[in-house]
């Protein structure tokens, strides 16, 4: 019998939903994170060199708000099917340097440091959507748009700082 067929190993009632406000939370204070570390530096962003595929500024909020929201379904829908595994220190590995990023990018104009961080993103998410895979494979298909748009910003990320 697999571990993730075990009925003791999936979370149903009313802690579920606690749970779910837990991921949320997690999503939130990672965005929180990154929104202290773009304060007062649109002028900044504006002022660099950028290639012509860069989004307009006003992109980045309703994007991030809607991966946010699904990258804390994801978490929760694997932990409910599973429990912590893994692959759920994976996924916090990966919102560790979700929250980092925008404060090496913007905060402190790191560019080379943010596309390190990025990088390493990258290859967290890309991990843990195939680790969610295994345990829920709607868990990993909410994470394929974060990946799509994390490799768009990578490349962003890599074009800035060699542009400037």
């Amino acid at each position: 019998m697999s571990t993730l067929s075990a009925h003791h190993r999936t979370h149903h009632g009313p802690g579920q939903w606690l749970a779910l406000a837990g991921f949320a939370a997690a999503a939130f204070v990672t965005a929180a994170i990154g929104g202290l570390g773009v304060q007062g530096t649109a002028a900044e962003y504006n002022s660099l060199a950028q290639p012509a595929w860069a989004p307009p500024d006003w992109l980045f909020g309703p994007v991030w708000t809607v991966l946010y929201a699904m990258i804390a379904l994801s978490g929760w829908l694997a932990w409910r099917r599973a429990g912590w595994t893994t692959a759920l220190t994976v996924y916090a590995v990966q919102l560790g340097l979700n929250a980092v990023w925008t404060p090496l990018f913007f905060g402190a104009g790191q560019y080379g440091l943010a596309l390190i961080d990025i990088i390493l993103l990258w290859l967290s998410i890309a991990a843990v959507t195939a680790l969610f895979r295994r345990i829920s494979t709607l868990a990993a298909l909410l994470l394929v748009p974060y990946l799509l748009w994390v490799t768009y910003a990578t490349a962003l990320n890599a074009a800035i700082w060699s542009m400037n």
